[in-house]
């Protein structure tokens, strides 16, 4: 496999990320300062091999950085070089896990929700992964969603031939995951009033307001139907601190059916954001974030005068 030239500057991150001032009358109409927090500029841009599709092509790995440094950290430290983790056929982790694999000369394996997808052709998303190296495994839903049953999960990681790997849970989001994510609260401390972020499994939320200062809170906005969420970000902070820490809270109003779900309008919003700032929104997570943002300005959520940061959290 063809390796990116100078890989030691290639793998260190560039921290804090920039905030960024938007000047958007949806929200300055309200008297809300809306800022980014471009997370997605973390990390070097590193270079991709050719692709499935041809053209070279850049990823910069940006927020997923945070969940796995740790983890990589801790791979290392006992002696793992295969990496296996979880996800669905669109799942921005996979690809993160794969690209980190890439470069760093591990293994990576990814379990792959639906064993119906083994005989289609890949998505763009999984055949980045499967160009990055991941030895894609394709599961049953139904085994997939018992995933974390200890008796369930040493079965997938038999029939993936990953018995000996260190293990990734789905989205990254475990004890070190949210330890890394708590930099980026103390990167906003002083700087905003509410810092929202856009939710999958809960990690990036988790370190987020562990990491903020007491006087600001933070705002997750699931991109899944359901109300686990809140379970799931209660229970990574006792895991990770001994107990809650920080204030936050949940919108899950603007989730669009759930994950990879978009909808017209949703995909209107995103293109008008892009046409009047000049940057890509990413659909899954970060489209679904703004809408939000801009929706719960309008209902007068935010009072006049709130800093409110928008963590964007991939490209």
């Amino acid at each position: 496999m063809n390796r990116p030239p100078n890989l030691d500057v290639l793998l260190q991150p560039r921290p804090p990320s920039p905030l960024q001032d938007i000047h958007d009358e949806r929200f300055e109409r309200y008297g809300v300062r809306l800022l980014l927090k471009r997370d997605d500029l973390i990390h070097t841009t590193v270079p991709w091999h050719t692709d499935v599709r041809g053209p070279m092509d850049l990823y910069p790995p940006g927020n997923k950085w945070r969940k796995l440094s740790l983890n990589l950290a801790e791979a290392a430290a006992q002696g793992r070089r295969t990496l296996v983790t979880f996800g669905g056929a669109y799942s921005n982790h996979l690809r993160a896990t794969a690209a980190a694999g890439w470069l760093l000369g591990l293994a990576t394996v990814g379990v792959v929700r639906g064993d119906e997808l083994a005989d289609r052709p890949l998505n763009p998303s999984l055949a980045r992964c499967a160009a990055d190296g991941m030895r894609l495994h394709f599961v049953p839903r139904g085994d997939y969603r018992r995933k974390a049953e200890p008796d369930v999960l040493a079965r997938l990681l038999r029939d993936a031939r990953a018995e000996d790997a260190y293990v990734l849970p789905e989205g990254g989001s475990n004890t070190l995951a949210v330890r890394g994510c708590q930099e980026l609260g103390a990167e906003l401390r002083g700087l905003v009033d509410v810092a929202a972020v856009a939710c999958g499994t809960g990690g990036t939320l988790a370190g987020l307001a562990a990491g903020l200062a007491p006087d600001q809170r933070a705002l997750g906005v699931p991109v899944l139907r359901g109300d686990f969420l809140g379970a799931e970000v209660r229970a990574l902070q006792t895991a990770a601190f001994g107990g809650p820490r920080g204030s936050w809270a949940l919108e899950g109003r603007f989730h669009f059916g759930g994950y990879a779900r978009t909808g017209d309008e949703l995909e209107a919003f995103a293109a008008d954001f892009e046409e009047r700032h000049g940057m890509r929104v990413e659909r899954v997570y970060v489209a679904k974030l703004l809408y939000g943002l801009a929706a719960l300005t309008a209902e007068g959520a935010f009072p006049r005068g709130t800093r409110l940061a928008a963590v964007i959290t991939g490209a």
